[in-house]
Order: C-alpha cells, then structure tokens, then sequence
C-alpha cells in the first residue's frame, strides 16, 4: 500500500465519521442570538435577508429579527 492510499482511506474514515456525528443530532442548529420561547423546541431552520424563521415542533413559525434576535412574529400552524 502506498502512502497516499492510506491518507485517502484515513480522509475518507474522517468525513464519514463527521457526516454520521452531525446527522445523529436530532436538534436544529440555532444561531447563538435566537433564545426560543420556554416549551419551543426547534424542528427546522431557514434564512431570509434580515429574519431567521423557525419551525417548532409544536406547530407555530416563529420569525426572529436577525440582528437583534427579537420574535418579529409567531404564526400558528392549523391542522
């Protein structure tokens, strides 16, 4: 075996160890700004130029102000 075989199969150990780390978290990533209300477990997160919306598993969108962190508005999702 070469060496750069080993390095290859060493990288190749390392990135799937990390893909399988970071999929087993069953937590949304939050931006450190963003302070959930009390009972709000984040389920999905996404982006927009100045808000960050949040998806809570107990079915309510919550639109945070990016800069300061602030609930903008909290919409409550009908079955």
């Amino acid at each position: 075996m070469t060496t750069l075989t080993v390095v290859m199969i060493g990288g190749l150990v390392v990135i799937i160890s990390l893909l399988v780390i970071r999929l087993q978290s069953g937590d949304a990533p939050l931006p450190a700004e963003i302070t959930l209300p009390a009972g709000a477990k984040a389920e999905a997160v996404t982006l927009g130029p100045d808000w960050i919306a949040i998806v809570s598993q107990d079915n309510r969108i919550l639109i945070f102000d990016r800069d300061s962190g602030a609930l903008r508005q909290e919409i409550q999702i009908t079955k």
